[in-house]
């Protein structure tokens, strides 16, 4: 639905034990690719400190092939403590330097021929090689996530990835900060910067409509993500939220907040969060279809 509205990609998160059903992002969006062409297909996250980087670096390599050079990944740290020690950390301050190592790795198997490489968390490589070759170069196939410090958002910069920031209950003019840094780190690094900004969003035919449908269903969704999802002292009620990372309302409000929200970061993408709070499938059929008839043609 989303490559016929005319949406440039497609993501879905990683999660595990809780009712976002979103365990193996890869292997869905395998599934997915078999029936779309056009679209991009990503990861938004992929937790990758608690995954084998070589075995990664094979999928996403798989994948964009398998979809001829439409396959990405976002790779971030995570924020969930108990899917950390899960998967075998005993302290969270054990995840970053082994998202860094990872991440650096993935980058080296998807870019150089045959790689030899040593390092802390994981045994040695001696000249490994990848197959199937990717498509894509990780510039184009890797996003970072992160925004809640400087240090993805630096490792980003030096790295040439682009940086997507979190799908935190904040309003974008509280990235301003880490995003410039992000930008001036990558000019001076030689690298193209790119940002990216998730909204939750809904569009109805009327604003009225629109509110009625979605209130309810983000407000059961706050109650479930709040916890881990945090709005750096700002309220955390809907009505406060529509002034920040919420955009619902008609087809012609919501491309005038999609502007806005731009204007403020200069974003190169922007991702739009359309299921929270368990909105019923006809109701993200038609976002979808009024976002490709109605809104997306003035945002462009």
């Amino acid at each position: 639905l989303a490559e016929q509205a005319g949406f440039d990609s497609f993501g879905v998160g990683e999660h595990h034990f809780s009712n976002y059903i979103l365990p193996a992002p890869l292997l869905l969006l395998s599934y997915a690719a078999s029936s779309t062409s056009t679209i991009r297909l990503g990861t938004s996250v992929t937790l990758l400190a608690n995954h084998d980087p070589v075995r990664v670096a094979e999928e996403l390599a798989l994948l964009d092939v398998l979809t001829d050079g439409r396959a990405e990944a976002t790779f971030a740290r995570g924020v969930s403590l108990a899917t950390a020690q899960a998967f075998g950390f005993s302290d969270f301050d054990q995840v970053r330097p082994r998202f860094e190592e990872h991440l650096r790795l993935v980058v080296r198997l998807l870019t150089e021929e045959e790689v030899t490489w040593s390092g802390e968390h994981r045994g040695s490589l001696e000249k490994i090689r990848i197959q199937p070759r990717p498509v894509q170069h990780p510039t184009h196939s890797i996003w970072v996530g992160g925004g809640l410090s400087q240090i993805s958002a630096d490792l980003a910069a030096e790295l040439g990835l682009p940086l997507l920031l979190p799908s935190l209950f904040r309003w974008p003019v509280d990235y301003l900060d880490i995003v410039q840094r992000y930008r001036a780190r990558s000019v001076t690094a030689g690298n193209t910067p790119r940002v990216g900004f998730p909204t939750y969003l809904h569009v109805a035919r009327t604003s009225q409509e629109a509110r009625a449908r979605f209130k309810p269903r983000f407000e059961q969704y706050l109650s479930f993500a709040k916890s881990t999802r945090t709005g750096f002292g700002r309220p955390m009620d809907f009505e406060s939220l529509l002034e920040g990372p919420v955009v619902c309302g008609s087809p012609a409000e919501v491309a005038e907040r999609i502007c806005d929200i731009n204007d403020v970061l200069n974003l190169d993408r922007q991702m739009f969060l359309i299921d929270a709070g368990g909105v019923p499938d006809d109701v993200v059929a038609d976002v979808i279809d009024l976002m490709g008839s109605s809104v997306l043609p003035i945002v462009r």
